[in-house]
């Protein structure tokens, strides 16, 4: 598979078969994906990879947390976006598209419940990466770098027939994560990546979303008619 055909194939996946992911099939997407740019070589990105009995107890602690209501402690503040805005629109369209596949009326208040959950459980997948920065950096500098070697990551995975979702819920409570791993309170949670194979017969995977037009969303400059 190249890299075009890689990143036409890649979506984000939402339900995942229980089969483990070898962790040398992880270490070789990581390998991979730590080749992106960053800025001057800076390279400000660091993993933790979760998986069996402590991922489960983060889902748990998770879905405690969010079903209390408890309020969400991001150590990066994400999808702030304006309400009258081309991209809460886009917002908008998604859970409708989403909640469609998933038969899941505007009504339903459990059922919309229940799929709230699952972002906190990492959609249930067998593979959980959290992607971090130090606290030493400023909180905005090292996010394009981030950015792009989490990209890196889903493309490779998609390469090695797995499936990602990239997503903030499971690290919308960062201090459980920190205490069930172990991660230093110098480090800052940015984003969760789950990772496992897609189950193609989970509804929400059968999802292609939409993409403005490149001509519309673009300025050719200097280029001859």
């Amino acid at each position: 598979m190249d890299v075009m055909e890689a990143i036409r194939n890649r979506s984000s996946i939402r339900g995942f078969k229980p089969d483990p992911v070898p962790q040398n099939l992880i270490r070789e997407i990581l390998k991979t994906a730590v080749r992106s740019p960053s800025a001057l070589n800076s390279q400000p990105w660091e993993f933790a990879v979760i998986t069996g009995p402590v991922l489960e107890q983060i889902r748990q602690a998770n879905v405690m947390q969010v079903n209390s209501g408890a309020p969400p402690a991001l150590d990066h503040v994400t999808g702030l976006w304006p309400k009258d805005s081309i991209y809460r629109e886009r917002q908008v369209a998604l859970g409708k598209a989403l909640f469609g596949l998933m038969e899941i009326s505007r009504e339903d208040m459990e059922k919309r419940r229940q799929w709230q959950e699952r972002g906190f459980r990492f959609f249930d997948a067998p593979v959980a990466i959290i992607v971090m920065t130090d606290t030493a950096l400023t909180e905005s500098g090292p996010l394009l770098d981030i950015g792009i070697v989490v990209q890196s990551i889903c493309l490779a995975a998609v390469a090695k027939g797995l499936g990602t979702c990239i997503e903030d819920q499971g690290v919308f409570y960062p201090d459980i994560i920190r205490e069930l791993t172990g991660i230093p309170k110098r480090k800052r949670l940015i984003i969760g990546i789950a990772m496992g194979y897609p189950d193609w017969d989970f509804p929400a995977n059968q999802l292609k979303t939409e993409r403005d037009p490149v001509d519309q969303i673009t300025s050719w400059i200097g280029f001859e008619s």
